[in-house]
């Protein structure tokens, strides 16, 4: 096994992701309005869930809500931080 392979996934296995799935879907629930990748992970550092606001440990995770029928993406917005445009997700409506 690579190196890069071997600390990819020892980082991985010190994910709760199911945490992070239950405080992410907590988040969309609470609120009813769409957030971007960058937005949650301020939101989940800023309650001590992640160490850092970075988009990087929110990504994989909307990446397999979504594949699971979760969440979905439902528009774009242009992110400052990376004077790029980013997509933003919600909760699936699932009543329709």
């Amino acid at each position: 096994m690579s190196i890069t392979a071997e600390t990819r996934r020892e980082s991985y296995e010190l994910v709760d992701a199911k945490t992070l799935y239950t405080k992410i879907r907590k988040i969309f629930e609470e609120t009813k309005r769409p957030y971007t990748a960058r937005e949650l992970a301020v939101i989940l550092h800023e309650n001590h869930l992640i160490p850092f606001p970075v988009r990087q440990a929110v990504a994989p995770r909307l990446t397999e809500l979504e594949d699971e029928g979760v969440v979905e993406v439902c528009g774009k917005v242009y992110d400052e931080v990376t004077q790029r445009n980013v997509a933003t997700y919600r909760l699936v409506d699932i009543e329709h």
